[in-house]
């Protein structure tokens, strides 16, 4: 074979081996890409929001349409990227405040479970629940209770929220470790029903806040 042959061949076979390496390269990156997105399936995590929240008349904030809580629970999943469930009963509860009050008073004093007529399907997809409510009477309505109870939360991280009239958190957030003590339940995180309901914007700097100070 004379030079210009050999030039040639060697020309030839340095780019077949350019293209195995490419080829090569690209079948390693493709297999990252793929390994990282199902590291990301496993390991990432999916938020869940469940709240339970009332309309008609509320404490201090007169007759509206949607409760205190659904709203803060509404920003709150907005600026998570998180699902939102609405925990909802069976029986309804009166839209006067002070009737509400006094059957609510009246389920506490019982350690009444009313029956629940939502369910959630898939809980187990979730690893962190932020879970809101108000505070009634000092303390959680009895339908969280019953939430609490109709589900395992073995494994997962809770977050309770609450709206309030001016009580806090209320121990609330401790309230629910009793009820579920082998779950992680981290401290309360409360905004007042009247800020909820009149000033969105002051609601979404708080969840922000809050946001910022549980990501660290």
């Amino acid at each position: 074979m004379d030079l210009k042959g050999m030039v040639i061949m060697r020309r030839f076979r340095f780019l077949m081996f350019l293209s195995m390496l490419t080829s090569l390269l690209c079948a390693v990156s493709v297999y990252a890409a793929e390994t990282e997105s199902e590291k990301t399936k496993e390991d990432g995590s999916r938020i869940l929001v469940a709240y339970f929240s009332r309309a008609g008349e509320n404490w201090q904030v007169g007759v509206v349409e949607k409760g205190n809580t659904e709203i803060m629970a509404e920003i709150l999943a907005e600026t998570l990227g998180a699902d939102l469930f609405k925990i909802e009963t069976v029986m309804e509860y009166p839209e006067s405040y002070d009737e509400m009050l006094e059957v609510a008073t009246s389920q506490r004093e019982s350690d009444e479970r009313p029956e629940l007529k939502t369910a959630i399907e898939n809980l187990d997809d979730y690893d962190t629940v932020f879970l809101g409510y108000p505070i009634w009477w000092g303390g959680l309505p009895m339908p969280i209770y019953s939430f609490l109870e109709n589900y395992d939360f073995t494994g997962k991280t809770i977050y309770p929220f609450n709206t309030h009239g001016g009580s806090g958190v209320a121990g609330t957030d401790q309230e629910i470790r009793d009820i579920i003590p082998d779950v992680i339940v981290e401290d309360g995180f409360a905004i007042s029903g009247e800020t909820a309901q009149n000033d969105q914007e002051k609601t979404q700097e708080l969840i922000n806040e809050y946001v910022d100070q549980i990501s660290q």
